[in-house]
């Protein structure tokens, strides 16, 4: 079956950096478009960033842009969450998910859209 699994989270310093990562088995990785969702304590999911099947679009959330990147690894069915000048607000479970697309270029952001998702990783940012 399919398995997104993320992984680099945990403790950081506000004003640090983090990478995280997302690696897909049993799926045909350049089929889909793969995004990143968050979910603090007490809030519902919400977008992060997405980027489509070739990688040439993305898209990320007002609260992220200019702070956190989006790229992906076709060849190693990965896709990473680059996240610089860390806030204590970006504390939250991270969750990778994959959306079929038929377009090279398209990406979603609502959660709907997305078929697959991985089992999470906490992000903890300290002040």
């Amino acid at each position: 079956q399919v398995r997104l699994v993320e992984s680099g989270g945990g403790l950081v310093q506000a004003g640090g950096s983090q990478r995280l990562s997302c690696a897909a088995t049993r799926l045909t990785f350049s089929f889909y478009a793969m995004g990143w969702f968050r979910q603090a304590p007490g809030k519902e999911r919400e977008f992060v960033a997405a980027i489509s099947r070739s990688g040439g679009s993305t898209d990320y959330a007002d609260s992220v842009k200019g702070r956190f990147s989006i790229s992906r690894d076709n060849a190693k069915n990965t896709v990473y969450l680059q996240m610089d000048r860390l806030e204590p607000e970006d504390t939250a479970v991270y969750y990778c998910a994959a959306d079929r697309q038929n377009l090279v270029m398209a990406i979603s952001t609502t959660s709907d859209k997305y078929d697959y998702w991985g089992q999470g990783t906490q992000v903890t940012v300290s002040s």
